[in-house]
Order: C-alpha cells, then structure tokens, then sequence
C-alpha cells in the first residue's frame, strides 16, 4: 500500500510533467495555448520606456481539465502533512479556493468611459487579501486613500487576458511614484479570474500599476513569474468586462498607448489619441 507521502511525490511529479511544456524565459513565457512576453522597462535620465507583446493561440480546450485535475489532486494529496514528510514547498491554491482567512478593507472602483461611451459608468468591487500579499494590499490602500488611481486610464485592456492601469495622469505626481518599489510578496494564490495583481519589470519592481485577471480559465502561468494576487473582484466583474479594448496592445507591438509618453505627458497624451479609453472617476476604501 502506497504511503500518503508517496502519493505525495506522485502527484507533485504529475504536476510538474503537466506543467512541462510551459517554457519559461527571462522574457516572459511561452506554452501551447498562449504566449505572453512580460513588460521590459529601461531607466533614462527621467522616464522610462516600455515594450510588450501578446499573442493568444486558439489550442485552449485542454486547459480547463487540466486545471480541474491538478486542484483535485492537490486537495487530496498535498495536505500540510504530506507537504512536510516531502519537503516540498505548496504550489499556489486558487483564489476560489482561499477565501477563508482574514480579508482586509473593500476598494470601490467608479468607472468612466465603458465600452468606450462617455455615458456609460459602472462600479467595481475588489475584496483586498492581507494573508495573500500583506504588502501589495499596504501599498494598495496607502495610493488609493491619497487618490492616486482617481482620473487615472485603463490604458492596456487586452480581452482573455488582463486589464491594466496605474499610471498617474499627472506626470508630476507619477514622478514621485516611480522609483518608490516596494518588496514582493510570495506568490500564494494563483492568478484566477479576477484577482488583482501588481505589474512588475522583475524582482521587487512593484510600484503603482495593477492588472486584473480576465481570462476565464485564469493566468495561473503567471504565478512562476511571481506575480502575486493581493485581492479580488467580488462585484462588477460584468463592468471589468467593458472596459474598452478598442485600442488593443501597446506601442510598440501594437496601436495602444505608449506607456514611456504616458509617463512623460500624462493624460493629456491620453485625451488627443486615445479618448475612448475608460477611466477611473473616483476609487475609494470602505471598510
């Protein structure tokens, strides 16, 4: 009879060969059904410069019973018990599955601009995880209560991906903001639909720009590259979902806005060539 901490082992060496044919660079990743080339940003005397790229490819069927499966076998066989016979550290759990523990303050997001309609508004809701990423949700509550995200663009909203934003329409405010990092978290839950995630340009990079998990499978091929959720939609998903995405990818791989000119000019970048974006109108913490 096979011995929980064999089973263990079993189970751990499935997942990894599962996970085999994911491919993962200094750039980004590269698997059968997606490949993402993170952002790569470059210091000047004052501004930096971004670059990135997505590509989807269509071969997705398999992905979410291999998701099932693998959660599955994690309930059964990686308890903190086997975890500790094998000395293996856990893999991420789900967001779904890690709603128990402590939950911090609640972040309204007021929205402008959906689908690109100056009359269209809609309110979000992201339930902050102090157990996941005790320093993401810091770092979050302290630019939200100074007003940081307030008129700020969802400037990368690439649909079956992520939507992004995080850069302050005024220059001079972003300025201040932009070398002030802070450390990572440990990737603790995985990048499920909807969770809330810190962008970053590579270890302890973290500063104001978030992104949302859209994908409906989730983007847990991002948990390797340490991004670590702090929190997520608990209402108004449906509102995330319109977030215009009419401009698609970014400069230079696509006709989207140019986050080192965003850095530079603010929103007034924005406003001339990239009007429908939707927009930030208030966020606010309630407890």
């Amino acid at each position: 009879m096979i011995n929980q901490s064999l089973c263990a082992v079993l189970v751990l060496t499935l997942c990894l060969t599962i996970n085999s044919s994911t491919e993962v660079n200094a750039f980004g990743i590269s698997n059968p059904h997606q490949r993402i080339e993170s952002t790569r940003m470059t210091r000047s005397s004052s501004s930096f410069t971004a670059s990135s790229s997505f590509t989807a490819l269509n071969a997705e069927e398999n992905e979410g019973s291999r998701r099932g499966f693998i959660a599955t076998m994690k309930r059964l066989f990686l308890g903190a018990g086997a975890i500790a016979n094998v000395g293996v550290r856990p893999l991420p759990v789900f967001a779904e599955e890690a709603n128990g523990g402590t939950s911090g303050n609640v972040v309204e997001i007021q929205v402008s601009n959906l689908d690109g309609n100056p009359d269209s508004k809609g309110t979000f809701k992201i339930q902050l995880k102090p157990d996941w990423a005790p320093r993401g949700v810091a770092r979050f509550e302290d630019l939200v209560s100074q007003g940081f995200y307030d008129n700020c663009r969802f400037f990368r909203v690439l649909p079956g991906f992520i939507a992004q934003f995080g850069i302050n329409g005024d220059p001079s405010v972003m300025s201040k903001w932009r070398s002030s990092s802070i450390p990572d978290d440990p990737v603790k839950v995985s990048n499920s639909r909807g969770t809330v995630v810190f962008a970053t340009a590579g270890p302890n990079t973290r500063t104001t720009q978030i992104f949302i998990n859209t994908r409906e499978q989730g983007n847990d091929f991002l948990d390797k590259q340490g991004f670590s959720p702090f929190g997520v939609v608990v209402e108004g998903m449906d509102i995330v979902d319109k977030l215009y995405a009419g401009y698609g990818e970014g400069a230079p791989s696509g006709r989207g806005p140019n986050q080192g000119l965003i850095q530079a000019k603010g929103n007034s970048y924005l406003l001339e060539g990239y009007p429908k974006l939707s927009y930030i109108s208030k966020a606010t913490i309630s407890k």
